[in-house]
């Protein structure tokens, strides 16, 4: 593991970043600088305890909750490393690079039964694995033409139908936090944009084309010759006066370099970086040809004219498709001006949104509407991280490191009995940190791992359960009424993460008892094979069982041509052993009435669309009668607790202390340990008193909220 070079300085650190001394505090000397100039002194919270920072981080980072275990690791590292470890060890796990994907789901919009969706997710995802740099990964997604399954990054554009219109709002809100497209239909009412300036921005949309094949069905993009996007608007001229549209890039740049030194250090950061090129000479295609001719004559003692001729028609072919989907030249211009370094708005945009994420306030909100009248509260702390972002080569775990390892990140919330407008202050100034409930993917993972789900917890043959079928058999078939087995994977079934996709929807539609069943998607099948639109079903991790019986099924079928059918109810007994996926690798966005959704989920539809952090009483319902909550709380077998509750090492202590640092991230107090051995003892079975004890927990305020 990489880790960084660690001293303590105040209660900050500092890190040692491409052998560049930075210090990760520097983000609160800066702060603290803006706020006296605010005029703001009111003394900052001090830091919150190991466990609470340890929860959060986990929580911010990878999603879920530590385990004993983990706790354990990070208690055994010494005080003065333990925070910054932590940091590194999570940024370098799987779970991270997952963590980051739904971020951006959510910025842009993702959704995996939109065209492309699954295949940009999937992008995505291996894009922050490889640390593509935003501003690469930006510029891929603004001018990529082509077909989703050979492209995924054409699905940004298909996202919104290659619309010029919605692609100007969309580009514009989500990559440089500007709401210009208020300004569609006239003058922005709160801005200086104008409509003109509108239509210039989507002039470099004008000419691209959403093209869908009458033979194939297949979708894809191109260029026209033509700009759809003319002006002056329709209604304002008549046809012969409306021309196409010049494109324009309404948003102001960095004028003196020479004064901006982070683009002077980008610049230092991608030459040092810059891979030493190889002198090559340069071969046309032709000579490519003939020097296989003659390589293939020598072999063969032929002549290699009909090869020849083979490889340059297909090399036609090639030539054909290139020029079919070929690049678009306006929206590459657009894509410079948009990620330029000279171009603030970029980098405070998504410096705005992490912040955001992860301290739980912008220095704008809505984090996508900087305009005027909506000025940061902290400018020079946004400039200084957005610098940094840009010297550092636009690399997102720089970022996230920057915001997790400062101060401000660290702090504790203010104490329960100040009044809500010195609360209020405090959050707005960063002196301590906004209470945030865990997003929905976090919480579901959280009662996961509490409840030792991920894996199987009770031996085979522990949870028998009936199902009933409604199945089409051969008419005049015997047919049995009872089946013992495994569950065909297109029944709604209770059978926990196997589920498959079309067994999920039915259920979700009934309100069935698997609202909180995942599809673990495969994002590494998704871009396999890219000559083909990717499916959602291609990207689902089905069991090799599961496959058998969609084989089968499908083989039924076909023999039973011409036959008839008749219905019957056939009842099946299956191992309903409880065992979940992550939901970090869900179908995006999950079906209504899922956990994720009743927990604020996005549509991921409507441009702007934030999280709802709301509480309802679905959500109450659901935690408190829901079957993962169910499932968490019971004691299995084969997880440790069981040992600590009966048998010749039972030790009821102990299993309560387990059940808080599995759950809360920390210690009982005197008082709640008290109380909770009297819940535990409540029953004659000690599992039982455990199970309801966990319940508790995993439906208390303190579980849902980060500390």
């Amino acid at each position: 593991m990489r880790l960084l070079a660690v001293a303590l300085v105040g209660v900050g650190i500092v890190t040692s970043v491409g052998g560049q001394l930075l210090s990760a505090n520097e983000i609160d000397r800066v702060l603290a600088a803006d706020n006296k100039a605010l005029g703001i002194t009111r003394a900052v919270m001090p830091p919150a305890d190991d466990y609470a920072f340890l929860r959060r981080v986990y929580v911010d980072l990878v999603s879920r909750v530590p385990t004993d275990e983990e706790i354990r690791e990070f208690q055994a590292w010494p005080a003065a490393e333990r925070r910054v470890r932590i940091i590194e060890k999570l940024m370098e796990d799987d779970r991270f690079v997952d963590r980051l994907t739904v971020f951006f789901e959510d910025m842009l919009r993702l959704r995996t039964n939109a065209t492309g969706g699954a295949a940009l997710i999937a992008f995505l995802h291996e894009s922050v694995s490889n640390g593509m740099p935003y501003d690469e990964l930006a510029r891929r997604l603004i001018t990529a033409n082509g077909k989703a399954g050979r492209t995924p990054e054409v699905g940004y554009i298909l996202g919104d139908d290659a619309d010029p219109m919605a692609m100007a709002a969309v580009t514009s809100q989500v990559f440089l936090g500007i709401r210009i497209g208020c300004a569609q239909c006239h003058d922005h009412p709160f801005d200086v944009w104008k409509r003109e300036d509108f239509y210039g921005m989507a002039a470099y949309f004008g000419k691209t084309r959403r093209v869908e094949s009458q033979l194939t069905r297949v979708v894809y993009t191109t260029e026209g010759e033509q700009s759809s996007v003319l002006w002056p608007p329709e209604g304002v001229a008549t046809a012969d006066q409306r021309k196409p549209m010049a494109p324009k890039f309404p948003f102001p740049m960095v004028e003196d370099v020479k004064k901006a030194k982070f683009i002077e250090r980008l610049a230092e950061y991608r030459e040092a970086r810059k891979p030493k090129a190889v002198a090559k000479a340069e071969v046309s295609v032709d000579e490519l040809l003939a020097e296989a001719d003659s390589k293939l004559k020598a072999r063969t003692g032929t002549g290699g004219a009909d090869a020849g001729t083979e490889a340059k028609r297909d090399i036609r072919k090639i030539d054909i498709q290139a020029s079919l989907y070929s690049k678009s030249v306006l929206r590459q211009q657009l894509a410079e001006q948009v990620t330029s370094p000279r171009n603030r708005y970029f980098a405070r945009a998504l410096v705005n949104r992490m912040w955001k994420e992860f301290i739980g306030r912008g220095f704008v909100e809505p984090i996508d509407d900087f305009r005027g009248d909506n000025m940061p509260t902290h400018l020079e702390t946004l400039d200084f991280i957005s610098e940094e972002f840009v010297a550092n080569g636009y690399d997102l775990r720089h970022l996230v490191k920057l915001i997790v390892t400062s101060d401000a990140y660290a702090r504790s919330h203010a104490p329960s009995g100040v009044d809500e407008l010195t609360r209020s202050e405090l959050e707005a100034s960063f002196l301590a940190t906004p209470m945030r409930r865990m997003i929905s993917e976090a919480l579901y993972d959280s009662i996961v791992t509490a409840g030792h789900l991920f894996d199987v917890k009770h031996p085979a043959g522990a949870n028998p359960l009936v199902l009933r079928e409604t199945v089409r058999v051969v008419k005049g078939s015997a047919g049995k009424t009872a089946v013992k087995g495994k569950p065909n994977p297109l029944l709604a079934a209770a059978g926990g993460g196997q589920m498959n996709a079309m067994a999920a929807k039915p259920m979700m539609a009934g309100g069935g008892y698997s609202l909180e069943d995942a599809i673990e998607l495969d994002f590494s099948q998704a871009l396999a094979d890219n000559d083909d639109e990717v499916s959602l079903d291609k990207m689902q991790v089905m069991s090799k069982e599961e496959l058998e019986a969609q084989r089968m099924t499908q083989e039924r079928m076909t023999r039973g041509e011409g036959m008839e059918y008749e219905t019957k109810v056939v009842e099946r007994v299956v191992d309903a052993n409880p065992k979940f996926n992550t939901s970090l690798r869900m179908e995006s966005p999950a079906p209504l009435g899922h956990f994720l959704r009743v927990f604020g989920q996005p549509t991921r539809f409507d441009l702007g669309e934030a999280r709802d952090e709301g509480a309802t009483m679905r959500q109450a319902l659901m935690m408190l009668n829901g079957r993962l909550t169910h499932e968490a709380s019971r004691v299995g077998p084969m997880e440790p607790m069981q040992a600590l509750l009966v048998g010749p090492k039972a030790d009821r202590v102990a299993a309560v202390k387990l059940a808080y640092r599995e759950i809360l991230t920390r210690e009982p107090s005197p008082d709640e340990l008290t109380e909770a051995k009297k819940i535990v003892d409540a029953t004659a079975n000690p599992l039982e008193g455990m199970a309801d004890l966990r319940w508790v927990l995993l439906n208390c305020n303190e579980f849902r909220f980060l500390p």
